[in-house]
């Protein structure tokens, strides 16, 4: 049966009593279908909004105020190291399954390749905390609490070359006060979008590959969090007062996508549609998460809360959980998970300074007979005198193809040398007749 799931994190201890829930639980894995229930949990850990990342083998968790990131192995269900770092960790996100990144106080990111250890660190670009991070394998993008969204090229950054460039590729500054959130588009061309939230009330939409504006809405509270369409034709925004707002991108009735018709670029658009409302006091929402066809909206809330909303109808479901502390983070589980070659066993612990790179991993699947040749010295003789045998086996099994073809281009060559044959004494009588002279 397909399934469905999610993770929760909350910040500092429950507020108060409730003895269904353990007290120093932090983490907590949930399914959503076919039925919504708690599944298994983590201790030891409080993060705030932007504060959790995972991937297919581990629970990454900044721990609030410190300098520290607690990391769990999924597969044992428990903490297998904690790793500390020079700065306090305000946010986190992870570039693909293998690059952990982290937004620190001072205002610099630190990339960590945890299959290798290798530690690399950009500039100290923003001026205040990085309030949020987002990226993919091939652009990273930071927000921070002074007003300012900067885009890089991760490529760039993890290069080897010391004389590469680490300066932002450009920034994002439209904004005039502190980020609350940033989502990325799901598409992989040349035009894929971000969202960024911001404290002054306003959504904006980027085409953070050029650097324009698309789109800028005006809100009636302060946004928070954001999630967006699996199609990118809308963004959801989780508000300050405890709502939930859909807002889109083109009108329904419109063949084509109005973000990128620059007559409307320049021109805010003021949300006035109702936002939607649960029945219960939840307080803020601090994270959303959409489920893989987008049918279903989940938002964490301050008052410990997750609320579950109906897109289709855009109405309050149900209240799935009430962990009794804030719910800071919500990160959705996909039913179809890509496939991957290779898993990290452990993470390797950042190294600073130069040092050997080796990457420490298991390989997934099976890579067929040429495996025996990895825990041997030099190649097995069997598998040579196969390879010899295939070669042979190759030249006999085509050399009727190759007669054919032999054969065709032998024509071919006659067809040509005929028709040079035919140029030259044409070329001939020509220059004959130009000299005035007569043909012999």
């Amino acid at each position: 049966m397909l399934t469905e799931g999610f993770i929760t994190s909350i910040l500092a201890q429950p507020k108060t009593a409730n003895t269904a829930i353990a007290k120093d639980i932090g983490i907590y894995f949930h399914e959503l279908h076919p039925i919504p229930v708690v599944k298994s949990s983590l201790k030891k850990s409080s993060t705030r909004v932007n504060g959790l990342a995972a991937n297919s083998t581990h629970i990454f968790a900044a721990q609030a105020d410190k300098a520290v990131v607690h990391v769990y192995s999924r597969e044992k269900g428990n903490q297998e190291a904690l790793i500390s770092f020079p700065e306090r960790i305000h946010s986190l996100t992870l570039l693909g399954e293998g690059i952990l990144v982290l937004g620190t106080a001072e205002g610099r990111a630190i990339l960590w390749e945890v299959c290798t250890g290798r530690q690399v660190s950009t500039p100290t670009a923003h001026l205040q905390p990085i309030s949020c991070l987002v990226g993919t394998q091939s652009h990273m993008i930071t927000g921070s609490e002074d007003s300012n969204i900067h885009v890089w090229s991760v490529p760039r950054l993890l290069s080897m070359t010391a004389t590469e460039n680490s300066e932002p590729l450009r920034t994002l500054s439209n904004h005039r006060a502190a980020i609350t959130n940033l989502t990325m588009g799901h598409s992989a061309s040349g035009t894929d979008i971000c969202v960024s939230a911001s404290k002054d009330n306003t959504v904006v939409v980027w085409d953070y590959h050029s650097g324009d504006l698309l789109r800028t809405f005006l809100l009636p509270s302060t946004p928070l969090c954001l999630a967006l369409d699996p199609c990118d034709r809308a963004v959801y925004i989780g508000f300050e007062d405890g709502s939930v707002q859909l807002v889109e991108f083109s009108a329904r009735d419109s063949n084509q996508n109005q973000l990128y018709d620059k007559s409307l670029q320049s021109t805010p658009v003021q949300v006035t549609l109702p936002p939607w409302t649960s029945q219960a006091e939840a307080g803020p929402a601090l994270c959303l998460g959409l489920s893989y066809d987008g049918t279903c909206l989940l938002s964490g809330h301050m008052s410990g809360k997750i609320i579950q909303w109906d897109t289709p109808r855009r109405v309050f479901t149900s209240e799935l959980a009430d962990l009794n502390a804030p719910v800071t983070n919500l990160l959705m589980s996909s039913p179809f998970p890509a496939r991957k070659l290779t898993k990290p066993l452990t993470v390797v612990k950042p190294k600073l300074g130069e040092s050997s790179y080796i990457f420490t991993g298991r390989l997934l699947g099976s890579i067929g007979t040429p495996s025996r040749a990895i825990d041997a010295n030099g190649f097995p003789a069997d598998l040579l005198e196969k390879a010899i045998a295939s070669f042979s086996t190759t030249s006999l099994t085509s050399s009727s193809g190759d007669e054919q073809l032999q054969k065709e281009n032998e024509e071919l060559w006659k067809i040509v040398n005929e028709q040079r044959a035919f140029q030259k004494k044409t070329w001939s009588k020509y220059t004959t007749l130009k000299s005035g002279g007569l043909e012999s």
